[in-house]
């Protein structure tokens, strides 16, 4: 036997902190990873605002392989994460933050309680990716922190921050902090910036979701704008978030403050493939159901103040560096409708 074998050590497992994971986006975060490597994955949740324990069953029913490699801890990260928790939680590679209050009609009627939860839950992360010293820190993000973007013009990495709304200055507020934990204490961080996700299990109250729930009903669907000002938006399957999220843990490495360097964290956009108006998405949504369209116009921009009517973000740092969605965007919304057909539970 070669003297070489005995030098040769056990592979050491990545393990993954993903906070937020009863929600629409983290339970297909870990769906993914489970699926593509052999990671473990821990994942946070206070199950209080739109996280389902239920969506991480639903994804687990037909994967009992994945149990051994899953471990749930309920905690509200308003309030710090403790010394028996810590140890609960044990040695994380990475951690993708997510967790966030996200629905912008409740920022907008209660600001106060969005902005500090917002605050306080980020914070509470940063301290202690500043105590435990993870490989890499992800903050997701939103492309709602540039404000809106006018016909034509995508938002590339590091323009100008120009939140519109209570939720949005939030999550610009986050990206604040971790810029300061990156910059004075030497947090891994990468920022993500993502379009409007869907997929399955997204709640009723989004609009793709909506859509098909009207439709199913045959009820009238509300389109916000007016026939001559529709208001738009890329569309991103989560499933797609979570390849581009495990391409760059795989494909790059936190650039780390340079002392005395005016410089900045790695940011990257996740973008959708293709944008669509409110109305274009719904008959799209309705052809894939064959099923008649019925809607209304409703001048909402006028009446909801803070509501931007496109957004708009470039991707094309993370094309050159040769990420694509794996899955398109027709084929997506068409597995994402036929799903929820099949588990009325969700529509």
């Amino acid at each position: 036997m070669s003297d070489d074998m005995w030098d040769e050590q056990p592979k050491k497992v990545k393990r993954v902190l993903i906070t937020g994971i009863g929600g629409a986006i983290g339970v297909h975060i870990m769906a993914h990873f489970m699926h593509n490597t052999d990671w473990e994955i821990v994942g946070l949740d206070s199950f209080r605002h739109k996280g389902y324990k239920d969506r991480i069953t639903t994804f687990c029913r037909n994967h009992p392989d994945w149990l051994p490699r899953l471990t749930i801890i309920q905690h509200d990260l308003v309030s710090n994460i403790g010394e028996k928790q810590k140890s609960d939680i044990g040695h994380i590679d990475y951690v993708i933050n997510l967790a966030s209050i996200s629905d912008v009609d409740l920022a907008i009627t209660n600001p106060v309680y969005t902005i500090k939860t917002n605050s306080d839950l980020m914070l509470t992360m940063l301290e202690y990716a500043r105590e435990t010293k993870p490989e890499v820190f992800i903050q997701f993000s939103t492309d709602e922190v540039y404000g809106a973007a006018p016909e034509g013009y995508s938002h590339e990495e590091w323009s100008t921050i120009l939140p519109s709304n209570p939720y949005s200055a939030s999550k610009a507020a986050q990206e604040a902090y971790a810029i300061s934990y990156w910059r004075t204490y030497g947090v891994p961080l990468i920022i993500t910036n993502t379009m409007n996700n869907f997929g399955e299990t997204q709640a009723p109250s989004k609009f793709p979701a909506m859509i098909q729930r009207k439709l199913l009903k045959g009820e009238t669907v509300t389109i916000h704008g007016t026939p001559e000002k529709v208001g738009s938006r890329f569309y991103m399957h989560s499933r797609n978030t979570a390849d581009a999220l495990l391409f760059i843990l795989k494909n790059t490495k936190p650039y780390l403050h340079q002392d005395g360097h005016i410089d900045q964290p790695d940011r990257y956009n996740l973008v959708g493939e293709k944008e669509l108006t409110n109305l274009e998405l719904a008959q799209l949504i309705a052809k894939l159901m064959n099923k008649e369209l019925k809607y209304e116009f409703v001048d909402f921009h006028a009446a909801r103040p803070g509501h931007d009517r496109r957004y708009g973000l470039d991707g094309k740092k993370l094309d050159d560096m040769g990420w694509k969605p794996p899955v398109p965007f027709e084929e997506s919304l068409k597995n994402t409708l036929e799903w929820t057909m099949r588990h009325e539970e969700w529509s």
